[in-house]
């Protein structure tokens, strides 16, 4: 059995939608109108600013996907009777054995600890280099909104990769429910912390003086950014079909994306006494050129393991 699912469309809607415009609401009333940050000016910087977060949220979506997938296809490649197949943006297998129903939880779980680890990393040890510090920011961001939604979406599909090993773990519908509300509770904090790793981006202490100052850099930093990223990754896709190339991108980007602009103006930047250096748009713009040449001219056709 599973839970209703009108149950958890309800969770999710009040968690992913509900709260974020609450929070947004609260934030446009608590106006800080003796004070004012600087404007939106492309002279200080704030083009870079948006080109390199567009370029690193693209290549942060592509790898922690395809790792995913990877992490989908390497058990089933160590699994007597399966003989998987890694694509550009799915992966697929033939053969028989029944523990492939429970590899199939095992590449949102590793993703998840990607996220984590990033998250790890920025509090603990952040880079020096503002661009691997946002590099950074774009893993934990993908790693969490890319794993946590499937606990929710596998709570109502059991065909989906969660779902499946949901239904191999004979989990019951209080089981379930519990697993929804702890990843609802996941998303709700990363959307409120990932605001933070933005922050600590601000080229001066006036960009995060006021509410209306970090609202307006975390729309370029980052709400920007993801919406034309979510564009740059589709052609990393294709071909396939419209769940493979745009759904996910899309649902991934407005999870994240509303919690995060949303919690902007209550949130603080990490305190991080790193020495102040340009961001570098070259290597990522590089590394997207032949991360599609792989995706397109290597993965495209599929490789077997």
């Amino acid at each position: 059995m599973r839970p209703d699912v009108r149950l958890i469309l309800a969770l999710w809607a009040l968690v992913g939608l509900g709260l974020p415009l609450v929070i947004a609401l609260q934030g446009a009333m608590k106006r800080d109108p003796e004070m004012r940050g600087p404007r939106w000016s492309w002279a200080k910087g704030d083009l870079r600013l948006t080109l390199v977060s567009t370029a690193l949220y693209t290549l942060a979506f592509n790898l922690v996907f395809i790792t995913q997938e990877l992490f989908l296809v390497l058990p089933k490649a160590l699994t007597p009777g399966l003989h998987p197949v890694l694509f550009h943006n799915n992966h697929d297998w033939t053969g028989h054995n029944p523990l492939a129903e429970l590899e199939q939880g095992a590449g949102a779980l590793v993703i998840l600890l990607v996220g984590l680890g990033a998250v790890w990393t920025l509090k603990r040890r952040p880079p020096a280099s503002p661009t691997w510090r946002l590099f950074l920011t774009w893993v934990a961001f993908n790693g969490l909104f890319q794993a946590l939604p499937q606990v929710v979406v596998g709570a109502m599909l059991p065909a989906n990769d969660v779902g499946r090993a949901m239904t191999f773990l004979a989990l019951g519908p209080v089981t379930i429910t519990l697993a929804v509300l702890l990843a609802l509770w996941a998303m709700a904090n990363a959307g409120v912390w990932l605001p933070r790793a933005f922050l600590s981006l601000a080229a001066e202490p006036a960009e995060t003086a006021t509410r209306q100052a970090r609202s307006r850099l975390m729309l370029r930093a980052a709400t920007l950014p993801c919406v034309l990223g979510t564009a740059l990754v589709i052609p990393f896709r294709l071909p396939g079909s419209w769940d493979q190339t745009i759904l996910v991108p899309v649902a991934v980007a407005s999870l994240g994306v509303a919690w995060v602009q949303a919690s902007a103006w209550r949130a603080r930047p990490l305190a991080a006494d790193l020495p102040a250096r340009p961001l570098r748009l070259v290597w990522p713009a590089l590394a997207l050129v032949v991360m599609l040449l792989v995706f397109q001219l290597v993965l495209r056709p599929g490789i077997a393991f």
